[in-house]
């Protein structure tokens, strides 16, 4: 058992490495909320018509597209969907939170 631990915790240390890796650079690798909000927001959206184009090509006969491939493409795309409103729902609530702040 501790070496199944030990051999996973070696597989993510270069992962988290490479995470951590930006931060640690310094100011050269600033990247900008709007930038990072509009690339994940892609991510989702790819994801959405990921999961459109097989479904499509399953429901074509496609014989390269198992019913199982569209079922976890749909669910991952639902989802990143229902973590992206929930990430706006809350930058909504906190928007209304400051702007009934008194000065």
């Amino acid at each position: 058992m501790a070496a199944r631990l030990q051999s996973v915790a070696r597989a993510q240390a270069p992962a988290a490495a490479s995470v951590m890796a930006p931060a640690a650079a310094g100011d050269s690798t600033k990247v900008s909320f709007s930038d990072s909000l509009k690339a994940m927001l892609d991510k989702v959206n790819d994801q959405q018509l990921n999961a459109d184009g097989l479904s499509k090509r399953f429901a074509l006969g496609d014989d390269g597209v198992n019913l199982s491939d569209v079922m976890i493409e749909r669910q991952k795309a639902s989802l990143s969907l229902q973590a992206t409103v929930q990430v706006r729902n809350k930058l909504v609530s906190a928007y209304h939170e400051i702007m009934n702040m008194q000065v």
